[in-house]
């Protein structure tokens, strides 16, 4: 995974850097918007996530933003400023802007909101995957069964799609925590039970039927056509 930085600051920048290669991303800092541009627009390999502060000199992150979806560059951004008016907020998000940080702002939160973004250009990428009855479609975040639509929150869709998306695989429950929590959860934690008993209780309970079977000692699998009535 790679993300480029851009932050005039240079030791926030480091910070920035140090911080999200701890992470496991692989990162690029640029200081400027002109550099900023030149980089996600022509770099050969394509960035993840952009993170853009503001007031960048040369060109300002705005103006990046809004450059780079002109052109048709698609990576989600993630816009770094202290300016906290809601007309700044809204003229970032026209801009093109995926999400919005405001200086000072929590590291451990930044590195949260870099993840989602990321798994939601992820999603925006895969069609719908269907098991049986039950579609499951990453880039609408929609699930129905038999054609009746069925609402989950947000970490339940994750973990229903990581799933459905490996069927006839095992996932384990690191999997699950590494891809959906990012690690953040203590493996001994019954979180997963708790997320996968919610989910069994909307897509199956309902239609009287079986999606998700637990491997013992092993992890989770979803049969590839579905489970039994």
């Amino acid at each position: 995974m790679r993300i480029l930085v851009a932050e005039d600051d240079r030791r926030l920048a480091g910070v920035l850097e140090q911080s999200l290669r701890e992470a496991g991303w692989d990162v690029d800092v640029v200081h400027d918007g002109a550099a900023a541009y030149g980089r996600a627009l022509h770099d050969g390999l394509p960035y993840d996530v952009l993170l853009l502060d503001w007031m960048l000199p040369e060109v300002d992150g705005l103006t990046v933003c809004r450059r780079l979806r002109g052109v048709g560059v698609t990576t989600p951004v993630l816009m770094l400023t202290a300016r906290t008016e809601v007309r700044d907020r809204i003229d970032g998000l026209d801009a093109g802007a995926d999400d919005y940080v405001p200086k000072p702002f929590d590291l451990d939160e930044l590195l949260a909101r870099v993840r989602a973004l990321r798994r939601r250009s992820t999603y925006d990428r895969e069609a719908a995957v269907t098991v049986g009855d039950l579609v499951v479609d990453p880039a609408a975040r929609r699930v129905s069964r038999a054609g009746t639509a069925i609402e989950l929150a947000a970490r339940e869709f994750d973990i229903l799609y990581l799933l459905v998306a490996r069927a006839g695989q095992v996932v384990t429950r690191f999997t699950i925590l590494d891809e959906v929590w990012d690690g953040e959860t203590d493996l001994r934690s019954n979180v997963i039970d708790v997320y996968l008993a919610s989910i069994r209780a909307k897509i199956d309970r309902p239609f009287g039927t079986t999606t998700i079977t637990t491997v013992r000692g092993a992890g989770y699998r979803v049969e590839p056509r579905g489970g039994p009535g």
